[in-house]
């Protein structure tokens, strides 16, 4: 396959003020055209965020492997679990308005959802639902949403499943559950989840390339194909698979780098008529541990400790948090992360399903760690 490149780089930086920041950026950009390169994945682009201000942006490659169509900063991407960030900051929106409260019971909004424990959808709260905090199995029913069940077949499944701990007090992570969080805004509001994602959310802030459902999505001309690698053929276009977007909420919204640039601005507190610092505390509240986090391969040897919030993971790096959250369907993957006290974010998307994103992404922190840690050494030299 010819790789192809459309490449648009910016440095709002000055090597007299910002030397580490810099060479950070500089790094990276090195580290993601060579692995981007050599695994010749099909199409993938970042923006690296510093003060609020986009210092770095690249595109590369192609929305198809078999096709030269270059990768530009307003292709389209399925974010997938990336989606559950919007989720979450909306319902802390909405809850702030008064619409509901994030402590409401589940089963005002879903009076059917039952469980094998009598009485444990009963002390179900909303917050559990953004939090994965419903003492659930991981993961439970996604392989009915795989195999193309309804939301309406597969609910009643869940008086199957017995409890792994009284709600709020461990952590399993969900996509199904997730997303009853749309029933509870819509009739609270009277209004559809994706339009008032829209409304609140990307209008205001300017995601012009941003939309949520499949629909919107294939309606797009400029969006990235989805690819997956077979060791006869290497990368393959596959066919674009709704399931995941009957889970609006967890795996829904599609959007640009370009976009994706002003979402994590936003996080960062560069948008506060629109994400207010509040919102910003509610959703990065740290609700529930997940230790599971901390054995994972890619991060073990980097995190001292790792929560979820309300549609986001947090990651602490000794007294420093990371925010961030990842995204995978097939044929996708997507991630973002932020630390407010380096005041640095990088989000990348790759329409490709590659674990090069993880990799890149624990290098970067490390590397913005290390970039700090030198930078204070340098200063305390000096005095």
């Amino acid at each position: 396959m010819r790789i192809l490149f459309s490449v648009f780089v910016l440095f709002g930086l000055t090597a007299n003020a910002f030397a580490a920041d810099l060479s950070l950026a500089q790094k990276f950009d090195a580290e993601f055209q060579k692995k981007v390169g050599e695994k010749e994945i099909p199409g993938a682009a970042y923006a690296m965020i510093k003060d609020g201000k986009v210092v770095a942006l690249r595109t590369m490659g192609s929305r198809a492997a078999d096709a030269e169509l270059p990768i530009n900063s307003a292709t389209v991407f399925r974010l997938a679990s990336v989606s559950k960030t919007f989720a979450g900051e909306l319902a802390a929106i909405l809850a702030a308005e008064g619409k509901f409260s994030l402590d409401g019971r589940v089963l005002g909004y879903v009076p059917d959802l039952k469980f094998k424990d009598a009485g444990h959808a009963s002390g179900l709260k909303v917050r559990h639902l953004l939090s994965h905090s419903a003492g659930i199995t991981p993961n439970a029913y996604d392989n009915m949403l795989e195999d193309d069940w309804s939301l309406d077949k597969i609910i009643p499944y869940f008086s199957r499943l017995e409890a792994m701990c009284k709600p709020g007090e461990c952590y399993g992570y969900q996509n199904i559950l997730f997303s009853l969080i749309q029933p509870v805004i819509e009739q609270s509001t009277g209004e559809n989840y994706g339009v008032l994602v829209s409304k609140r959310i990307l209008e205001p802030l300017d995601m012009d390339h941003s939309s949520v459902g499949l629909e919107a999505f294939l309606s797009t001309a400029n969006r990235a194909e989805p690819h997956v690698f077979t060791r006869r053929s290497g990368w393959q276009r596959v066919l674009v698979e709704p399931n995941y977007y009957r889970v609006a909420p967890a795996a829904g919204v599609n959007a640009s780098i370009e976009d994706m640039a002003k979402w994590l601005m936003a996080q960062m507190g560069y948008e506060d008529k629109v994400i207010t610092q509040d919102l910003l505390k509610t959703v990065t509240s740290k609700e529930v541990r997940t230790t599971r986090e901390l054995s994972r391969r890619s991060w073990r040897r980097h995190i001292s400790d790792a929560y979820y919030g309300l549609g986001w993971r947090i990651y602490s790096f000794g007294e420093e948090d990371v925010v961030l959250h990842s995204g995978a369907v097939k044929g996708y993957r997507a991630f973002i992360s932020y630390s407010r006290d380096l005041n640095v974010g990088l989000v990348m998307l790759m329409n490709a399903q590659t674990r090069v994103i993880d990799e890149l992404s624990v290098s970067f922190w490390d590397d913005a760690f290390d970039a700090r840690d030198a930078e204070k050494a340098k200063e305390q030299k000096a005095r």
